[in-house]
């Protein structure tokens, strides 16, 4: 089982995540390909960096021209009358003053991200952690969240970051993130809203039942971007897992502090048989309702409404009720974590009365991505293995799909091509 340990001794923002995983062998141009994907006006900055005598890699945003910068320094500028200078990723979660022209609310930020030329998964993964800034907001302003509006050069700081992020940890091939303890840092922070201690209120609200501590350094180390990043990407948090490690990889924050590296650590490798064995099993929520009076086509729209909304899978099946009445078993599977808010919206978008809710262990394969090369363009392969031994593999149908339409090949034969050249690989890739 591959995984990967992102140690945040010094906190982490969105553009310290990104640079960890190209310094980690993540290609850069993927990452610059998928900017440009997002066609907002952005583009990446990659150098070599050294923070405290650690050498790393530093990304960063440039919008309309203009280059990111960390919170103090933009409230600096700002103090000084400097204004061609715009705040960077931890400015992108608070919401633009009532009646700001220049806002981007979520519909927009999702619309965008939909529409973009990278896998689904990432999608997903991506609209997960921008919605978790949201409901941070959403919570503290007392509002709802589809009335949270992101200042828009901050919005696409944001979103340069988080997609870039999704798109990222789907690269690395690993089946599992595990995140160390967060550092936060001290003192105080200068936000839209006025000052406030560190961490900031959406970084406090998104970080809940996540261990956090500060090594008293006066800064402020994990951003609301950084924090919503790891929150939903990670899937536990742990001291440093037994695991024989590959490769590693460190991305830099913009400050310099004497004597303590302001980086975070990536590294990846295959877990140890005993670990891989107790987490190739998790416990899951299962939910389930029976649908004896509900419009067909609105059926179509709440399955699509739970797997956006975070639901490992969705099903129905067709069953005899009360009555002989013919009806749709709806079956939803989730993270116990996810199970009260796909609950409520099952009761919100199905005519059902009750919603009946259980636990269950399920056991998975360890997987992994791989690439092979088409004649039309790269294709992923999701590899399933068991103890070491590959039992499963399949091209990524997104990628197929999108060749086909693109080239006005058949579908079946893009499959078949990306499946013979990785056999033609000769390896487990």
């Amino acid at each position: 089982m591959r995984i990967a340990y992102l140690e945040c001794f010094s906190g982490i923002s969105g553009d310290m995540f990104l640079g960890a995983m190209v310094d980690a062998g993540v290609p850069g141009g993927l990452l610059e390909k998928t900017v440009a994907a997002l066609n907002v006006g952005a583009r990446l900055e990659i150098s070599r960096v050294v923070r405290s005598g650690i050498a790393a890699t530093k990304v960063d945003v440039w919008v309309n021209g203009e280059k990111d910068l960390p919170r103090e320094e933009y409230w600096e500028h700002e103090h000084h009358g400097h204004t061609h200078s715009h705040p960077g990723e931890t400015r992108a979660g608070a919401p633009a003053p009532h009646g700001h022209s220049h806002g981007l609310g979520l519909t927009e930020i999702r619309k965008i991200i939909s529409t973009a030329s990278i896998s689904e998964g990432a999608k997903k993964n991506a609209i997960a952690i921008f919605d978790a800034l949201g409901r941070a907001e959403a919570k503290i302003h007392d509002t709802s969240i589809e009335s949270v509006h992101f200042h828009e050069v901050g919005a696409v700081d944001a979103m340069v970051d988080i997609v870039c992020a999704a798109v990222g940890a789907e690269a690395l091939g690993v089946d599992e993130i595990i995140s160390s303890p967060l550092n936060v840092g001290g003192g105080i922070v200068k936000c839209a809203h006025g000052t406030f201690p560190v961490p900031a209120p959406a970084t406090v609200e998104i970080l809940a039942d996540a261990p956090v501590y500060s090594s008293g350094l006066q800064a402020e180390l994990v951003t609301p971007t950084g924090a919503a990043i790891v929150k939903t990407l990670a899937s536990r948090f742990a001291t440093f897992p037994e695991m024989k490690i590959e490769k590693s990889g460190y991305g830099a924050g913009s400050r310099d502090f004497p004597g303590h590296p302001n980086v975070v650590r990536l590294t990846v490798g295959e877990a140890a048989a005993a670990l891989a064995a107790k987490t190739a099993s998790e416990t899951i929520t299962v939910l389930e309702a029976n649908l004896d009076d509900l419009n067909p086509q609105v059926f179509g729209y709440v399955m699509d409404r739970l797997l956006k909304e975070g639901a490992l899978d969705a099903f129905g099946m067709p069953v005899q009720m009360k009555k002989n009445r013919p009806g749709t078993l709806l079956t939803v599977l989730c993270k116990p974590e996810d199970a009260s808010k796909l609950t409520q919206l099952i009761f919100t978008e199905t005519t059902t009365l009750g919603v009946r809710r259980r636990d269950e262990v399920r056991q998975t394969l360890a997987r992994r991505w791989e690439s092979v090369r088409t004649p039309w363009g790269e294709v992923r392969i999701k590899i399933a293995s068991m103890n070491g031994t590959v039992t499963n593999y399949a091209p990524e149908y997104e990628d197929c799909r999108r060749i086909a339409a693109e080239h006005h090949v058949p579908l079946k034969t893009v499959m078949q091509e990306a499946a013979r050249a990785y056999l033609v690989a000769g390896k487990n890739l």
